[in-house]
């Protein structure tokens, strides 16, 4: 599923699809662009998407990253689906924290309790 040119790894498991990123570092507007769309394009292709997106690499994200977030977020309830982000680096959870992120997300510690946590 993940294109040779893919900035994440996409996997399937239990009917939600996991997400990982390629990038230790998620700041270059074209790369971000380009996650936002693979990740929209996952959503479209599901009637109810289930969706967990580890950070588990991820050191820094920039604020276009956040805005991409939300937007994936946005559309996911638009579909009725679910949305599940884990594996936050402290600095970064931070980020979320002081936007109040951390109430619009169900954030999880690792992908194992955020995959319990889908219905």
């Amino acid at each position: 599923m993940t294109t040779k040119d893919s900035r994440l790894i996409v996997s399937e498991e239990d009917q939600i699809t996991k997400v990982r990123f390629l990038d230790r570092n998620i700041l270059e507007e074209a790369n971000i662009q380009q996650i936002g769309d693979e990740i929209a394009h996952l959503i479209e292709a599901s009637d109810n998407p289930r969706l967990l997106i580890d950070f588990d690499q991820v050191e820094h994200l920039s604020s276009a990253a956040l805005g991409t977030l939300i937007t994936i977020n946005n559309k996911i309830r638009h579909k009725d689906g679910q949305l599940r982000l884990c594996n936050i680096d402290p600095q970064i959870y931070e980020v979320f924290v002081i936007t109040k992120l951390n109430k619009l997300f169900q954030i999880h510690e690792d992908a194992a309790q955020a995959m319990s946590s889908f219905k």
